[in-house]
């Protein structure tokens, strides 16, 4: 389960330079069930996801995308930037 997308300056960054966005999703979810989620709900490819728990004891995962500028494109249909 997604839960928010996780917006930073880092973030961002990372958004515009590797086509790529980050969210906080459940504890108890994998790599394959977090790019399935994806694809289904906003009807993009995802090249790979990485997982890791924040400070705060959070599962993050960094979403890397297919097709050029899809993570800047998703951001502004979610109203991120």
């Amino acid at each position: 389960m997604i839960f928010h997308p996780y917006v930073t300056e880092k973030a961002t960054t990372l958004a515009e330079a590797n086509n790529s966005l980050q969210f906080i999703i459940n504890v108890n979810d994998t790599k394959a069930t977090v790019k399935k989620e994806l694809e289904a709900l906003y009807k993009v490819k995802v090249r790979s996801v990485n997982t890791m728990m924040t400070s705060k004891g959070k599962k993050k995962a960094i979403v890397v995308f297919e097709e050029p500028n899809t993570a800047t494109e998703l951001a502004s249909r979610l109203g991120l930037f």
